[in-house]
């Protein structure tokens, strides 16, 4: 009963979709009818500022990583981390409080990723970092960070658990960004810097 109540509790919290309730209260507004419309630390930097998106990008962190911890604090079971981490992911895609209308989950996978396999998410983070800041397109760091750590668990730090639950995050997050996938191909996607306010 118990890694059930924390599987459910994992997505609940994962359906707190901060950039929707920080944009409507800076703003009065729905972040998904501005900017590029997605419900995330991105959209909010590009909409309402540095601030915000700060907020909105740590506070999605701490879902992913209170998720997974709370999880290996309170059981011993391998597999219930990895699937309360992914509750918490699909908590942000698909938010019940939102009409399952939520973000791409990049943030909150950041935070799952680096509380259960810190070290192969770091070499990937640092990576998706460094293609970030020389194409300044962050739908490809965070398609390169979900798509490398997976192979450095493999590489570094297998374990059949980890090794699945971060190839269905890096499953999640192409799906996620199937848009943006198809615009990086076309030259047509938005460089981190560019603005679609309000």
């Amino acid at each position: 009963m118990v890694p059930l109540l924390l599987i459910v509790i994992s997505y609940l919290v994962g359906s707190i979709s901060f950039s929707i309730v920080i944009a409507k209260l800076f703003k009065g507004i729905d972040i998904r009818n501005h900017g590029s419309g997605n419900a995330g630390a991105t959209n909010t930097l590009r909409v309402l500022g540095i601030g915000p998106a700060i907020l909105v990008l740590v506070l999605d962190l701490l879902k992913g990583m209170g998720s997974v911890l709370v999880a290996s604090n309170l059981s011993d079971q391998a597999w219930l981390p990895v699937i309360c981490g992914l509750a918490a992911i699909v908590g942000h895609n698909w938010p019940i409080w939102f009409k399952f209308k939520g973000g791409k989950g990049i943030a909150t996978a950041i935070g799952v990723l680096t509380s259960l396999v810190f070290i192969p998410a770091l070499i990937a983070g640092i990576i998706a970092i460094l293609a970030i800041v020389f194409t300044r397109y962050v739908s490809l760091g965070s398609l390169i960070f979900t798509f490398l750590t997976p192979i450095f668990v493999l590489i570094l730090q297998f374990n059949w658990p980890n090794f699945i639950g971060t190839l269905v995050i890096c499953i999640f997050a192409f799906i996620r960004h199937r848009s943006n996938i198809v615009k990086l191909m076309n030259g047509t996607e938005n460089k981190l810097g560019s603005k679609k306010g309000v």
